[in-house]
């Protein structure tokens, strides 16, 4: 589960793989393949100071932006607060939800950009946060506050993206807050041509989303809440769509 990455343009995903449980398990399985073994000097080095391509400035820009969008949706002061940071990647959400006074566990399911973002945490925010790596899923890491999904379910299907929500709303008592890839032109220009040429390469295939077909999509796998979209974020290479559920 994970940070948007520079964008790759999506390739053809068999639907009757993506529509259980076992659909879910092999895009994990793809994106923890991608994150911890193909792209993790790359995410490295975008999420740090390091000089980038011009391309990958606008990625950086625009991560940059939606995390700020993504902060104002929660209390300024979380002093008291259990927050999941859900793909916490290299750790700059993590660092600010504990700058906050959030008790934070960060989770993500590459090992090796978990131990990047445990490196890089300021000490005096130590005692705050808890690092593990897995699946943001998983029940056994228990009830939250508030819930920070960025851009680590922008791989999956409005069904496995209503099953995430309606998993995470029973052990979230005030806010989820995510991104999905918007179904805008250029998304899905990108993903039909992507249809057209089969890959067999690793890295993960973004599904763009409307809003509307979310919404129904996770109410029929019981999400009560009222999924709101919040704002979108266009920056060059960086699109993404923030959106709340408010439990």
């Amino acid at each position: 589960m994970r940070d948007v990455a520079p964008f790759t343009p999506p390739a053809a995903v068999p639907e009757a793989a993506l529509q259980t449980r076992s659909g879910y398990d092999a895009t994990l399985g793809r994106v923890e393949t991608y994150f911890d073994k193909t792209a993790t000097k790359t995410w490295e080095r975008l999420t740090s100071d390091a000089p980038v391509s011009r391309i990958r400035e606008t990625v950086r820009a625009g991560r940059d932006r939606m995390r700020a969008l993504m902060l104002s949706r929660l209390p300024a002061d979380l002093t008291g607060h259990r927050v999941l940071d859900a793909g916490c990647g290299a750790g700059q959400m993590t660092a600010e939800l504990a700058a906050r006074g959030a008790e934070v566990l960060a989770i993500d399911i590459s090992p090796q950009l978990v131990d990047i973002a445990e490196l890089r945490l300021p000490e005096e925010y130590r005692k705050q946060v808890t690092f593990t790596s897995g699946d943001m899923l998983d029940t056994a890491l228990g009830r939250f506050d508030h819930v920070i999904a960025m851009d680590s379910l922008i791989y999956y299907t409005a069904q496995d993206i209503g099953t995430a929500l309606a998993g995470l709303e029973k052990r979230t008592d005030r806010t989820i807050v995510f991104t999905v890839a918007p179904r805008t032109r250029l998304l899905m220009a990108m993903w039909y041509a992507g249809k057209l040429f089969p890959r067999s390469d690793r890295s993960p295939v973004m599904i763009p989303h409307a809003h509307q077909p979310l919404a129904r999509a996770a109410r029929a796998e019981g999400v009560s809440g009222m999924i709101r979209p919040v704002e979108r974020i266009s920056s060059g290479f960086y699109i993404s769509q923030a959106m709340e559920v408010r439990t």
